[in-house]
């Protein structure tokens, strides 16, 4: 009978087989062993940009806009790619594939792949120590962004600081949540000592760290911590608000003054390139572009862009007079998408049933390779640490004001976004409901609305709802059944993972 091993144990008897010297004592011609490896500093960058290639993973990072399939923001008709559609739906169950699994595996991989650089860094003689340090540091960043998913995803997770046998990873049992969110700060905490402020294109930086120790800090509700890195990041004074919400995802300005840390992605063979072209860019014909979209935008999303000046919605011209972002993020009727008509010159499967398109995270001035768009993935930005600095103004009961202030950078202080700002003299109340929509209109299609409705508790809030086509007609009702906190603020651990390893309990619900 074939085996399919999962998880933890997979990742181990993948990487520790890689890692054994042949038994002959002869380097084979198709791998890399511990006898060869270890010897330069050259070795020690392989080995971090193997723990980065893990990011790219459809189930961490590299499904990019997708990860809003899993929210009210989009429906993911092609459910093949990811499961993302069940979690947004509410069918997620421990028996299903590949996001449920996957997410675990890989970043178990990851985890691995860290520790097997903290255990052999030290072998590479005359290693410069600044240099060493630093990939160390880089190391532990992502390391503690394992950690930081896993936990919000699953809650209490095994911690492991070590590379372990097979045996071993077949006896691990969950720590608590707590404990999880503790060793991906302490990760944050020893990145932070070693990264340096200024780094070369993908590198985890000081302001990464911060960044995403920020980001922790906010899933728990730490508000004063939250404030604290806020300052930090602000102290370093390198970040800012881009001028242009459109410009910030093109191409031609990676890297620029509002990016912590982006996932990078490089065009060209060897698959470097993402998928962002393939599954959410439309079908060109008279290009040749097959794109499925296969995620999409749902009216839902849409409904939740104001007019420019706060006027209603004319229902005889529903996108004139709207929020600049709505056409920066979304391809709607009317639109155009490299100088053709949307939806009646270019098309895609999943847009044609909702009526919608993926604008944001597309590339519209060439043409990309299919699998191959070389278009970053912002993971932290600076106008998400705006936004997190005014929720915990808000929810600390400090100035409200002050929060609105902020909230109104985000509305106005763009070139090509200028909406009526908020009006001070709300009460917490008030202020937290304009804080959530703010979220999440500017950060829509960048994967963060999903870990928004968990950390609040909303989820009863925004379910049910349902998902309606272009002709009107009802696709689907996400969470039929309602939303149950204490069971869909998490996702279950794979059947397949519990039956190689019993010591791991299942979540509640499940």
């Amino acid at each position: 009978m074939k085996k399919i091993f999962t998880g933890i144990f997979s990742a181990v008897i993948l990487l520790s087989f890689n890692a054994c010297e042949s038994y002959l004592d002869v380097a084979p011609d198709d791998q890399i062993t511990d006898a060869i490896f270890w010897q330069t500093p050259e070795d020690a960058t392989l080995a971090l940009n193997g723990c980065y290639a893990s990011l790219r993973s459809y189930f961490l990072y590299g499904y990019g806009p997708g990860i809003d399939a899993c929210t009210p923001n989009a429906y993911q008709w092609a459910n093949w790619e990811t499961r993302m559609a069940q979690i947004g739906n509410g069918t997620i169950t421990p028996n299903m594939t590949l996001f449920v699994p996957n997410r675990w595996r890989d970043c178990y991989q990851l985890i691995y792949r860290t520790n097997y650089l903290f255990e052999n860094i030290d072998k590479i003689p005359g290693f410069d120590n600044a240099e060493k340090e630093r990939i160390i540091g880089e190391a532990y960043f992502l390391r503690g962004v394992a950690y930081d998913l896993l936990t919000r995803t699953y809650g209490g997770v095994p911690v492991v600081t070590k590379t372990l046998t097979p045996a071993e990873s077949k006896e691990l049992t969950r720590n608590t949540t707590e404990e999880s969110w503790e060793q991906a700060h302490k990760d944050f905490d020893e990145a932070i000592k070693r990264l340096p402020k200024d780094g070369k294109a993908g590198q985890a930086t000081l302001g990464a760290a911060y960044g995403m120790k920020m980001k922790a800090y906010l899933y728990t509700s730490q508000w004063d911590k939250v404030l604290e890195y806020c300052d930090k990041i602000d102290g370093l004074g390198k970040y800012g608000l881009f001028p242009s919400y459109y410009g910030l995802f093109q191409p031609e300005n990676e890297g620029n003054i509002e990016t912590l840390f982006a996932l990078g992605f490089m065009g060209g063979p060897n698959s470097q390139g993402s998928c962002f072209d393939r599954y959410f860019q439309p079908q060109n014909l008279k290009y040749g572009m097959d794109g499925s979209n296969s995620t999409a935008p749902t009216q839902l999303l849409v409904d939740e862009y104001e007019t420019i000046d706060g006027s209603p919605i004319d229902p005889a011209n529903p996108y004139a007079n709207r929020d600049p972002r709505l056409d920066f993020t979304v391809l709607r009727p009317g639109a155009s998408f490299q100088g053709q008509l949307y939806p009646d010159e270019i098309k895609n499967h999943t847009g044609q049933q909702v009526g919608f398109g993926i604008r944001k995270y597309t590339i519209e001035t060439r043409q990309v390779v299919e699998y191959q768009s070389d278009l970053d993935f912002m993971v932290v930005r600076y106008g998400d640490v705006l936004l997190c600095r005014a929720e915990a103004l808000i929810e600390t009961g400090g100035d409200i004001n002050a929060a609105i202030d902020i909230i109104n950078r985000i509305r106005t202080e763009r070139d090509d976004v200028k909406i009526k700002p908020v009006e001070k003299g709300l009460n917490q109340a008030e202020a937290r409901k304009i804080l959530r929509h703010e979220r999440r209109i500017e950060l829509a299609l960048e994967g963060q609305f999903w870990d928004d409705i968990k950390r609040w508790n909303a989820g009863p809030e925004y379910y049910p709802c349902d998902v309606v086509g272009a002709l009107g007609q009802k696709i689907e009702t996400k969470f039929a059944n309602g939303y149950d906190i204490n069971r869909d603020n998490l996702v279950p651990i794979s059947s397949n993972e519990i039956a190689i390893n019993p010591n791991l309990k299942q979540n509640p619900g499940y």
